[in-house]
């Protein structure tokens, strides 16, 4: 039997509560040829470079045939639905991204994640309020999970009510991600069926009886670049529900899992009110929800860290390992929100920067100052906590707190 290789082992579920010592191993050079022809990369300049090489394609039709595996679970949906548009490469990307923002951000939405904000403050107040009948709660089931989901479904126009049913269907999607069984495949395809039915029936609503929501913006608003059509549509649905949510719910609960960890910055987070802007910004650096993309290929070959990238062979993009690298980021193990110039890997760069990064920021600067400035002497019950099975999106599946009580806002 042959050994596993080290990034096997920084995927394998018993690392997932430290992999730190892992990357630094896997640090020790650029990029790792795997048994399996994947091109592993660690570090952070050759990370950030071959973000912005037009020569690294997002789409899985680039991939070689022996490869084809290697699509991702968001390309092998065992549904008819072509790929969302961060699985596709310029000039098609840039359309579709462009049609997809124009009802979330500038220049047609500027205002957009801005006036969420009093809502976004209800919704988390009621969440922490509900903790006050008890001293003991699970932080992931209780808020960090409910609270970006709220938000996710109020922006897209999903009725509060259908809430509870994307768990059932998202889980297994997440899940997913980093492996691969028929099983596996299966629940995969019958759980993005289920979801793409609901998103239908819904879209079809929302064009008889449009709102002031996303989903009404794309059904109904004809723009420079026309509508999202079709499978283009639903896929686009799919993933801003997937993404809008699943990522934030790590954030949460990996920066309140840091700040008990840190208790000199969960004071000052109770104390100073800008604390939040750039202790979040340093959590995303230092434990960030996406560890890797797996999902990238080559179309020729990159001379790169001392190694040949070679075409059709997928890529993975260590996020994590980057922004912990020590050859860019002064003391990148330590937690330090107070350090200039914070840059960081957590959203990806390029012409896939995550447009949902206005948001994961706003939601996880309210509810983590909230649950500083209102739990009381907070404390973990378990450390390290259970942790989700996915290598890509680490976080703690549960973490379990005690409090001696609960303040009023």
């Amino acid at each position: 039997m042959t050994e596993p290789s080290l990034f096997q082992e920084i995927t394998d579920f018993g690392s997932r509560a430290n992999p730190w010592p892992l990357y630094e191993k896997l640090r020790s050079q650029p990029v790792w040829l795997e048994a399996d022809g994947s091109f592993v990369v660690s570090t952070f300049r050759e990370i950030y470079a071959l973000l912005h090489d037009p020569r690294i394609s997002s789409d899985p039709a680039n991939l070689l045939p022996e490869f084809a595996d290697k699509a991702g679970p968001l390309a092998q949906a065992g549904s008819n639905l072509p790929p969302s548009f961060i699985r596709t490469d310029p000039p098609r990307h840039d359309t579709l991204r462009r049609i997809a923002m124009r009802q979330f951000g500038p220049p047609h939405r500027p205002d957009r994640v801005d006036k969420l904000t009093p809502l976004l403050e209800d919704v988390v107040t009621k969440l922490i309020d509900g903790l006050a009948d008890r001293q003991q709660c699970d932080l992931v089931d209780d808020v960090a999970y409910p609270f970006p989901v709220a938000a996710i479904t109020g922006l897209l126009g999903v009725p509060p009510e259908d809430e509870p049913r994307f768990s059932q269907w998202v889980g297994p999607i997440v899940d997913s991600t980093g492996k691969d069984s028929p099983e596996v495949a299966q629940q995969r395809a019958d759980a993005f069926q289920q979801l793409g039915m609901y998103m239908f029936q819904l879209a079809q609503s929302k064009r008889a009886n449009p709102g002031d929501d996303m989903l009404s913006g794309f059904v109904t608003d004809d723009g420079p670049d026309g509508r999202l059509e079709g499978g283009d549509l639903f896929s686009a649905l799919i993933l801003l529900l997937i993404a809008g949510h699943e990522t934030t719910v790590n954030l949460i609960a990996n920066g309140w899992l840091t700040l008990l960890r840190h208790p000199e910055a969960l004071e000052r987070l109770r104390t100073e009110p800008d604390y939040a802007v750039r202790m979040v910004e340093e959590l995303l650096r230092y434990e960030g929800s996406v560890h890797f993309l797996p999902n990238r290929t080559a179309v020729a070959d990159i001379e790169i860290g001392g190694t040949t990238i070679r075409k059709g062979h997928p890529i993975v993009l260590v996020l994590a390992s980057g922004n912990r690298d020590t050859e860019c980021i002064p003391h990148a193990d330590r937690f330090d929100p107070d350090r200039a110039d914070n840059v960081h890997l957590a959203f990806g760069n390029g012409v896939h920067y995550c447009f949902g990064a206005p948001l994961a920021r706003l939601e996880a600067q309210l509810a983590l100052t909230q649950l500083a400035k209102r739990l009381q002497n907070p404390r973990l019950v378990s450390d390290p906590p259970p942790y989700r099975p996915s290598p890509v999106l680490r976080g703690p599946i549960h973490l379990p707190i005690a409090y001696d009580g609960v303040l009023p806002n």
